[in-house]
């Protein structure tokens, strides 16, 4: 899927958006974001808090330090018990030692597997790492999920969209995607297509290892793809197009034939969504199941500018490698006031503002967590005025109710538009909310922001 396709629809799942609502992306790298709410969201638009966590574009932002610096690598292996290693969007704030994962959608879990779902009327579900990975290797041990228009992906997506992808179409279960992208830049001979057995009811391993000097995916312990640094020289901007900046790891179900996307996109998921597929009227959602996930983490680059151990920042918006430095600057916010020049801005305390019983998306007049009202993706964080997302506490363990519904620890949609649902299903449940589009064809979740964001949640 396109790159700005994909950076659309990283950002539908990050979003609760009314539906068919057109939204004029913000900020650009010719188009800054101002003053006022200073960070570019992957998805286009201004804002403080959340926006200028993962997925906060440097290039596109006020200026680069408004971007929170970013969690530095560490080394783990996944298992899915349970979710305590995963926080909603709407509760992350940069502290990566409390969350491993952020999630928007509905994250489930059943017999020590990971669920992402998809139910009628929501755009799937997002995980993304929050602890970056600058050169390394992933794995996960998978089966996706299956149906026309469903598309599952396992990928690295950077903050100024270097990007290297596995990805799956639910039509099609013998062969699996590849591709890559340096910063968002749309190369349609950069992607490579891989058979396999039946990707629904079997596991296979898949494992993108990332080095300075190439990139290798493999299928069940094989090498089927390598792509070298040498290969992507740009003789006319004298770079190399090649995926070079720290990154995270992200793991998504999406629906990519949905009527209001591009016929591009909806030809290329193989058709439009069936609501009433097997799937759904078996379980209540499509999903897509993973098993172990692995991130090992390599050592910097041999050039690199290393000043701490703590995170990552980019010196300048140029973005690329030779321009990224660690640091021991820190990457919590107080709240979702505060920004990478400001990160100790708070809300008013309870005896100073009357609204201090709101959440923060509620009592601020300023965009703080992309895509949580029928306003537009990334357009305004505020909730909807019936308060029906609203949820207090520390996010817990995402445990269930005894009926196999989740938890209220996740997010949920505001009741207007097209929105991230609630699931009920079989097994062990844990939950999180929400998607967008207008694509021209890329990759991931990832995608889509071209000129004009269309809004599909």
């Amino acid at each position: 899927m396109a790159p700005l396709l994909r950076y659309a629809m990283a950002l539908a799942m990050a979003s609760q958006l009314v539906l068919s609502q057109r939204i004029e992306v913000e900020c650009t790298p010719s188009k800054k974001c101002p003053d006022s709410k200073p960070c570019c969201s992957q998805y286009g638009q201004c804002g403080v808090g959340a926006y200028c966590l993962g997925g906060c574009d440097p290039k596109s932002s006020t200026t680069v330090d408004a971007c929170v610096p970013a969690p530095v690598c560490q080394s783990k292996t996944f298992k899915w018990d349970n979710l305590d290693s995963v926080a909603p969007n709407t509760k992350y704030l940069g502290d990566a030692s409390k969350a491993d994962w952020v999630a928007s959608g509905q994250p489930l879990t059943t017999g020590g597997n990971l669920l992402l779902t998809m139910a009628p009327e929501t755009v799937g579900t997002l995980l993304a790492s929050n602890h970056y990975m600058w050169y390394g290797k992933t794995t996960a041990r998978l089966k996706t999920s299956r149906g026309k228009g469903v598309v599952t992906a396992f990928i690295l997506l950077s903050d100024v969209k270097d990007e290297v992808d596995f990805e799956w179409i639910g039509s099609n279960l013998q062969d699996v995607e590849t591709n890559y992208y340096f910063q968002g830049i749309t190369d349609y001979s950069n992607g490579d297509t891989f058979k396999t057995e039946d990707t629904f009811n079997n596991f296979h391993l898949y494992e993108i290892d990332w080095t300075p000097e190439a990139v290798k995916w493999s299928i069940d312990g094989k090498v089927v793809r390598t792509l070298e640094r040498k290969s992507t020289f740009n003789a006319t901007t004298d770079q190399y197009n090649y995926p070079q900046s720290p990154s995270r790891v992200q793991l998504s179900l999406w629906p990519g034939g949905l009527p209001s996307n591009g016929e591009g996109t909806i030809e290329w998921a193989g058709g439009l969504v069936n609501w009433e597929h097997p799937d759904i009227t078996n379980h209540g959602y499509y999903y897509a199941t993973f098993d172990e996930v692995t991130i090992e983490c390599y050592d910097p680059p041999a050039n690199a500018d290393i000043k701490g151990d703590t995170s990552y920042i980019f010196k300048d918006a140029s973005g690329t490698e030779d321009t990224v430095q660690m640091t021991n600057k820190k990457t919590v916010l107080k709240s979702f006031l505060g920004t990478g020049v400001n990160m100790t801005a708070d809300y008013p305390s309870k005896s100073s503002s009357s609204s201090s019983s709101k959440s923060p998306a509620e009592s601020s007049d300023v965009a703080v967590i992309p895509g949580l009202t029928g306003g537009g993706p990334g357009t305004n964080g505020q909730r909807e005025s019936e308060g029906k997302n609203n949820k207090d506490g520390d996010g817990g363990d995402g445990g269930d109710d005894g009926d196999g519904s989740p938890t209220n620890d996740w997010d949920r949609p505001a009741t207007t538009g097209f929105t991230q649902g609630n699931v009920d299903g079989p097994g062990d449940s844990n939950g999180a909310s929400s998607q967008n589009e207008q694509m021209l064809r890329g990759s991931l979740f990832a995608g889509l922001v071209a000129l004009t964001v269309l809004v599909t949640l």
